[in-house]
């Protein structure tokens, strides 16, 4: 499944939308926090293509067949910028540069390569009890848009 973003900030609402109603048919329910963290990914890294290249992107997102412990969610955003993404120290009162942090912070893996005139950037979350809290995949899911999610020492809402 993929969907190609415009650069323009207002593709990042859209990216949001369109992973949503992905994950519709998934076996992953919109309230879980694997479908939270995924859709705070998705936000962070098309927005890193959209602010950072103002280039178009393609967005890509791979969701299992089945639901289970060892199932893997990948995320790709693939672009035509050569410059390669660069994550950076935000102070207290900066208003971005924590994107890629958040990345680092949520996904269980992600990374980039160059392709051609451009890059991917991509990330993977694990649906397994032991990467996420007991509720990740099914059981115990959280109110959607109402409560935070905590991971890896990160509190955060995606809405």
């Amino acid at each position: 499944m993929q969907l190609e973003i415009r650069p323009d900030p207002a593709e990042v609402g859209r990216a949001r939308r369109w992973a949503r109603s992905r994950l519709a048919g998934s076996g992953i329910q919109a309230d879980e926090p694997l479908a939270e963290t995924l859709i705070l990914l998705v936000s962070e890294l098309v927005t890193n293509a959209v602010v950072h290249t103002g280039c178009p992107a393609v967005l890509l997102l791979s969701l299992p067949h089945a639901v289970t412990d060892e199932a893997t969610v990948r995320l790709e955003v693939a672009d035509r910028s050569v410059r390669a993404p660069v994550p950076r120290c935000a102070d207290d009162d900066t208003t971005g540069g924590r994107g890629l942090a958040l990345v680092d912070g949520l996904a269980d893996r992600w990374g980039w390569s160059a392709e051609g005139a451009g890059k991917r950037i991509w990330c993977e979350l694990d649906c397994g009890a032991e990467s996420r809290d007991a509720s990740a995949c099914g059981s115990g899911a959280v109110p959607y848009g109402g409560a935070a999610t905590a991971r890896a020492g990160i509190a955060y809402e995606a809405v």
